[in-house]
């Protein structure tokens, strides 16, 4: 454990997920006292169970981080039974593939009445759930950062994490929705970390590049053990050949939450690619 850490309180929303879930394991291992909040109690309270075998401290919430009454009453409950709010992790977001043209360029067929059932283009895509993705990665990420801030402006500081994306950077194929909210975090995170910067707040972002879990071994497949097509695309575009776990994210985050390393560092975007974004791909 660090010192500097001891009577911190981290709050990580998308807890359960891969990334926020090892995020909020090393915050734990530091020395934090981890609110993990998520969508599904059962799920965070999986990964709570892991910590306090390992001697952490740590408390659950369920939270819907698109519903702004909800996030409010949220960052009330946690600064009530936690004391205050030092790191908060914007970890909650994601894709849905019914959100995803399955086509890379525009088919006439797609204006059809009668086009053929696995030709889904971006006319066919199911809009209110493409409207879902963006609020969720947008929206999702601004409640919890104003809800929270109130309090850190009270208590005089505190590190804000965002997550951006590849994406951020240039829209991968399919990713449309996705994509421009993501692209969005950054913006954003540049901006509430201007506004904030007085207060003692520091907002950052990470972007995470191709992170090994169950659903991208679907799609992408493992270098071990075979890739698939647009897994190789990947590789084949990542200088270090492979693709990144989840626990080389908690380095990038350990640096910019800690006001000993990063305390002069406010409004930027982090990737951690293996080298991804050095490459034009000619």
């Amino acid at each position: 454990m660090d010192q500097y850490y001891q009577g911190k309180v981290a709050v990580v929303t998308g807890a359960a997920g891969v990334i926020c879930s090892e995020v909020a394991r090393d915050l734990a291992s530091l020395g934090c006292t981890v609110a993990l909040v998520d969508l599904s109690l059962e799920n965070a309270e999986k990964v709570a169970a892991g910590i306090r075998e390992n001697g952490g401290n740590c408390k659950t919430y369920a939270c819907n981080v698109m519903d702004r009454e909800a996030v409010g009453a949220l960052a009330d409950e946690v600064v009530k039974d936690l004391g205050r709010c030092d790191i908060l992790i914007n970890g909650a977001g994601g894709n849905n593939a019914k959100a995803q043209p399955k086509i890379v360029e525009f088919d006439p067929r797609e204006l059809e009445e009668d086009r053929p059932e696995d030709l889904v283009g971006l006319y066919n895509v199911d809009m209110d759930i493409f409207e879902n993705v963006i609020k969720l990665n947008t929206m999702g990420t601004i409640y919890p950062l104003l809800a929270f801030a109130k309090y850190m402006v009270k208590q005089g500081g505190g590190s804000i994490i965002n997550f951006a994306s590849m994406n951020t950077y240039c829209p991968l194929t399919r990713n449309f929705a996705y994509a421009m909210s993501k692209a969005a975090v950054a913006n954003f995170t540049q901006a509430f970390a201007a506004y904030f910067a007085k207060t003692g707040i520091r907002i950052n972002a990470v972007a995470p590049g191709f992170i090994l879990n169950p659903r991208s071994k679907l799609i992408l497949g493992t270098v071990e053990e075979g890739l698939t097509k647009r897994g190789q695309d990947v590789i084949d575009h990542t200088p270090m050949g492979k693709f990144g776990s989840a626990n080389d994210m908690c380095g990038a985050i350990r640096w910019l939450i800690d006001d000993r390393a990063a305390g002069f560092v406010t409004g930027i975007t982090v990737p951690v690619d293996g080298g991804f974004l050095t490459l034009s791909g000619v």
